[in-house]
């Protein structure tokens, strides 16, 4: 039983969805929704991230923020391939363990394709961790103020602040809308080149530091008379951004709102986007910028309204954020150069009934090996009645009576006597029949926490996948089942 109990790393898969750039945030109507596109969040061990960062290697440093007491962010590789962002506390931070604990779980409850999301956390001794999905291509300040190529496209420019607006949506919609120092670093752009807002701002205040880092020129008012953030207080530092998207450097409020006020907002204008983009398109953001940055905090707009103010402003619309990001991409699927095995061809195929063929003909070999604890209870009558759950659950899953395969292998399991990745592989082909892909994708990483180097278990993770409208995810580990299984036939 230990091996369902331990701490673990669970496949971390990243969404490729392409809504449209005028889709609102609120992944939640209908369609491929956030909650079924991401694992739920996990307690990592203080092991498995000094593993996955080679010991907390300077060499994996991603940035590092606070003086007296700084928070260090670390690239990280789990054993399973996936690349995460690991935040590591200052000891001094989060004294109350309950409390960290609390918070990460609550910020990591949010599954949007706005965010990096929150995926995991430790907490372990003094050591306080978060793991956040990890996004490869820089901050938004690398791109608008430290560009080497090219300046960010005006098209880009208001993508990004769609993107952080309907961010912002969500996570007020969700009963998190206190946003800690949002800035141009808190803004990152995943493989796709979308930009996402990170989590760990959504973390509230702990010793770490204070809740603005920046300069008191960039501070919301209300912050510097009471010291509390408040929503107000995000849309006044989303209107810093909106500043900072329009021309190109971070400039102080007081002086764009004296521009601004002088009838003189071209002079914010980057001199980079000099007839690339339109005056009206210019004096609307300049006009919401100046709504956000309003002195009094009633009198700034809300998420909701700022989303439905810049889907109006948006353009190239069609183009890929990644070709207005000038980020390459991989053009042809390394899939394409696999030779499959007949059950990596059937989860690529999403044909059931030659996977269904393929577990029937396997049977139970594949539990070998699996050590399970069993003591005195495995002589009574309980155990026996678990053990019956099995059979009739196999007697079913012959039959193809999917439902009540699953009904039976879900008795035999919370039945908590015997471990089986077999009985979860069955459960998950099970789920998929009745098309409940979801559920299948769970069982399929259960199948490999209990045995990690089981190709079975990879191969129905990318039927689900494909199944879930995740392809990309699905190819990726479509390939790490087959590099698997070669490599077990090999020795």
């Amino acid at each position: 039983m230990g091996a369902r109990c331990s701490k673990f790393s669970l496949c971390w898969f990243h969404s490729h969805l392409k809504p449209s750039v005028l889709e609102s945030s609120d992944l939640d109507n209908g369609g491929k929704s956030e909650k079924n596109s991401w694992p739920s969040f996990i307690e990592f061990s203080y092991e498995q991230l000094k593993a996955a960062t080679s010991g907390f290697s300077s060499d994996n440093i991603v940035s590092e923020h606070g003086l007296k007491a700084p928070n260090v962010v670390y690239k990280g590789k789990l054993d399973n391939g996936r690349w995460v962002a690991v935040k590591r506390f200052n000891k001094l931070a989060w004294p109350d363990s309950r409390q960290f604990l609390e918070e990460a779980r609550s910020v990591g409850n949010l599954r949007s394709e706005r965010l990096a999301n929150l995926i995991g956390c430790c907490c372990e001794g003094e050591e306080r961790l978060l793991i956040a999905e990890f996004m490869p291509n820089e901050t938004l300040a690398k791109h608008l103020f430290h560009w080497e190529a090219q300046p960010m496209r005006w098209a880009m420019r208001l993508r990004v602040a769609l993107y952080l607006a309907q961010a912002l949506e969500y996570c007020s919609s969700k009963g998190r809308a206190l946003y800690h120092d949002l800035n141009a670093y808190r803004v990152l752009f995943d493989q796709d080149g979308n930009p996402r807002l990170s989590c760990f701002g959504l973390m509230k205040n702990s010793r770490d530091g204070k809740s603005y880092s920046t300069n008191l020129a960039f501070t919301p008012p209300e912050y510097l008379r009471t010291g509390r953030v408040t929503a107000e207080s995000v849309v006044y530092s989303f209107g810093t951004m909106l500043l900072d998207l329009l021309s190109g450097k971070h400039i102080p409020p007081s002086h764009a709102l004296d521009l601004i006020r002088g009838k003189n907002f071209l002079m914010l204008m980057d001199s980079a986007l000099e007839g690339h983009f339109s005056n009206d398109d210019g004096t609307e953001l300049v006009r919401l910028a100046s709504r956000c940055l309003q002195y009094e905090a009633r009198e700034r707009p809300n998420a909701k309204s700022l989303v439905i103010a810049l889907m109006s402003l948006q353009k190239e619309t069609e183009v890929p954020s990644y070709v207005l990001m000038g980020i390459p991409q991989e053009t042809a699927s390394s899939i394409q150069q696999l030779t499959l095995t007949p059950f990596g061809d059937a989860c690529l195929r999403m044909d059931r009934t030659a996977i269904h063929e393929i577990l029937e003909k396997l049977g139970y070999k594949d539990d070998e090996g699996i050590a399970n604890e069993l003591s005195f209870q495995m002589w009574t009558s309980q155990m026996q009645e678990t053990l019956n759950c099995k059979k009739h659950g196999d007697t079913a899953f012959r039959a193809k009576d999917f439902e009540t395969a699953i009904d039976r292998y879900t008795k035999f399991i919370d039945g908590g006597t015997m471990v089986s990745p077999t009985v979860y592989a069955r459960r998950c082909l099970s789920y998929l029949m009745c098309e409940m892909p979801q559920e299948a994708l769970g069982d399929a990483m259960q199948a490999q926490v209990v045995s990690p180097e089981w190709p079975t278990a990879l191969y129905l993770q990318a039927a689900c996948l494909f199944k879930l409208g995740m392809d990309n995810d699905a190819q990726e580990t479509l390939k790490d089942g087959t590099n698997l299984e070669s490599k077990r036939n090999k020795t």
